[in-house]
């Protein structure tokens, strides 16, 4: 067996073969693509190898050149593509075993390095040309995956040369290859600087005039940015939004092309409206840094800020909240001064007894909410101050009868004296015993059922294991007095209801529903002041958990992401829909 032989025989799989003579020129060819992105070539003339040049390769280059170029645009693949592949194109992953026996070569040199018959060339290019064509035209579905391959290929070279576009720096002389949007900074060390990337013109528009133009700039992003664990790398470069960032910043990207020393900002800080909207938008730019600039973040330069969600006024004092929680904390405070909770046997709570009471009923208001889902909350609270929410108590066919009676009673208490009618019963189902409440009013019955996929959720049972305390303060009617008001509660919710309205006296409560409804002193006050701003370092402590929520909830796979909201869905807090 000959050394082409051999030589063939490396190949995996099935190459393409084509043979044929012309002239006295005999031609024999092999190629296949492979996922290697290297290309290989093995010549030989007149049994000499020829590892680089020659006539016989330059035939080689133009006919695959020629072949792939003439399926892609026959295909229609070129068109929908939208790229112009070039011979590197066609030859990524190619690798390729070339003979060519002539009568008389003629070489450049002794050493015999390179053939420059230039006969050689047009024979070469022509049967190589038609085999390939030939093989092409009979192999559809192989035909097809040349031709991604050369696509991908071309795409890839069209985002490197992208990539390399957007590195340049800004220097004192080249003051417009920074983005129009950019306002920057006048400070020049970047270890001063800071980029905030803002949601919207409108925000950006106030965080302009807010900042201090020595040491911050701002870069307004418009709406949503690609989502960029989706997309091919040249249609991420080719997102307007993404190449002012990749300009912005000057490290460039690519494994290649990054060059974190370039970077320009040594603090970036993403800086969204405190909605669904803006947490989308963050998670994608969150999305475009971990995939594309990881280095960028293990080296602690990227943030989160926190800008306030409320603006709580009294008088000519006011202060800034930034989440729903602190408001709650700030009411209760207000509302818990001077106050006092009268129990049913008349004994009385204030000060830090009655703040561990609200606590609780705090935190058992917020597990009663997260059931809401499948029940309404007043029978899920008044079941759980009953002590119903145990599994025990449905396996009990008389205690169970008795607590469905007595909840029922409950909630005719709690109703006005024209929507009572409540009944309670045990009611059996596929999943075995529940409880089902159901009422007439206007000759419209509404029902609600307490079954046992409810009773053993992690809410319920973290409801029954309260439910001692909660039987202590709430199995009759307790007052709330504050100064003058006196309030008539039955429940933890209602308890919580009443403080909050109590705390809510003579305040003013602004709610930022997006920064730019912000006026620029306010931002800076509350955002970009170094002395009071709050901002989050983002960090990598996990990088394989890291690596899992972004291929899930960004990536292409649907499977993996719809698992993922039927587990969560019940831990929804807020959804915007």
């Amino acid at each position: 067996m000959g050394y082409l032989d051999r030589a063939k025989q490396s190949l995996v799989g099935n190459a393409i073969m084509i043979r044929d003579r012309r002239d006295d020129i005999i031609i024999e060819a092999a190629l296949q693509w492979n996922d290697s992105y290297h290309e290989t070539v093995l010549c030989f003339t007149n049994n000499i190898r020829q590892s680089d040049g020659g006539s016989h390769l330059a035939g080689l280059r133009a006919a695959l050149t020629r072949a792939v170029n003439g399926y892609a645009a026959q295909s229609g693949i070129a068109k929908r593509e939208k790229v112009s592949i070039t011979g590197d194109d066609a030859r990524e992953g190619l690798t390729c075993i070339l003979s060519v026996k002539v009568p008389d070569p003629k070489f450049s040199s002794q050493t015999k390095e390179k053939l420059v018959s230039s006969e050689v060339r047009p024979v070469v290019e022509g049967i190589v040309g038609e085999g390939l064509g030939q093989w092409l035209e009979e192999h559809p579905t192989e035909a097809r995956s040349v031709v991604a391959k050369a696509v991908e290929a071309a795409a890839a070279r069209e985002a490197a040369r992208k990539a390399r576009d957007l590195t340049r720096r800004k220097s004192a002389l080249e003051v417009t290859s920074l983005p129009g949007k950019l306002a920057d900074c006048q400070e020049r060390d970047p270890s001063r600087c800071e980029l905030f990337l803002v949601e919207g013109d409108s925000a950006g528009g106030s965080a302009k005039q807010a900042r201090n133009r020595r040491n911050q700039a701002v870069l307004p992003l418009r709406g949503k940015i690609l989502n960029v664990e989706r997309a091919r790398l040249d249609k991420m470069l080719g997102s307007a939004e993404i190449g002012t960032i990749i300009t912005a910043l000057g490290t460039g990207i690519g494994s290649e092309d990054f060059d974190l020393a370039k970077l320009r900002y040594h603090r970036i800080v993403i800086m969204t409206d405190a909605d669904v909207d803006g947490s989308h938008i963050r998670t994608l730019l969150l999305t475009f840094f971990y995939r594309n600039m990881e280095a960028l973040i293990r080296a602690g330069h990227l943030y989160i800020a926190q800008p306030p969600l409320y603006r709580v006024k009294r008088g000519s004092s006011e202060i800034y909240l930034k989440d729903d929680r602190e408001l709650e904390d700030h009411l209760i405070a207000a509302g818990l001064e001077d106050a006092v909770l009268t129990l049913h046997d008349g004994a009385e709570r204030s000060g830090n007894d009655l703040r561990a009471i609200i606590d609780t009923a705090r935190d058992t208001t917020a597990l009663v909410r997260a059931l809401t889902r499948r029940v309404a909350q007043h029978i899920v609270e008044q079941a759980a101050i009953a002590g119903a929410l145990n599994p025990s108590v449905l396996t009990d066919p008389e205690f169970s009868t008795d607590a469905a009676a007595y909840i029922a009673r409950r909630l005719d208490e709690l109703a006005p004296e024209i929507e009572r009618g409540w009944q309670g019963e045990v009611h059996d189902t596929p999943g075995g015993p529940a409880f089902r409440f159901s009422r007439t009013l206007r000759d419209v019955t509404e029902s609600h059922m307490i079954d046992q996929v409810l009773i053993t959720t992690p809410e319920a049972r973290r409801l029954d294991a309260c439910a001692a305390a909660l039987q202590e303060v709430y199995s009759h009617p307790v007052t709330m007095r504050r100064k003058e008001t006196e309030t008539e509660v039955n429940s933890p919710s209602a308890l919580l209801e009443a403080v909050y309205a109590a705390g809510r006296k003579g305040l003013t409560i602004q709610r930022y529903k997006g920064l730019g409804e912000m006026n620029p002193e306010q931002l800076w006050e509350t955002t970009l002041d170094p002395e009071v701003r709050t901002l989050r370092l983002v960090e990598i402590k996990q990088a394989q958990e890291a690596e899992e929520i972004f291929s899930t909830l960004m990536g292409e796979v649907v499977e993996p992401r719809r698992e993922f909201i039927q587990q969560n869905a019940l831990k929804v807090v807020n959804l915007d829909v």
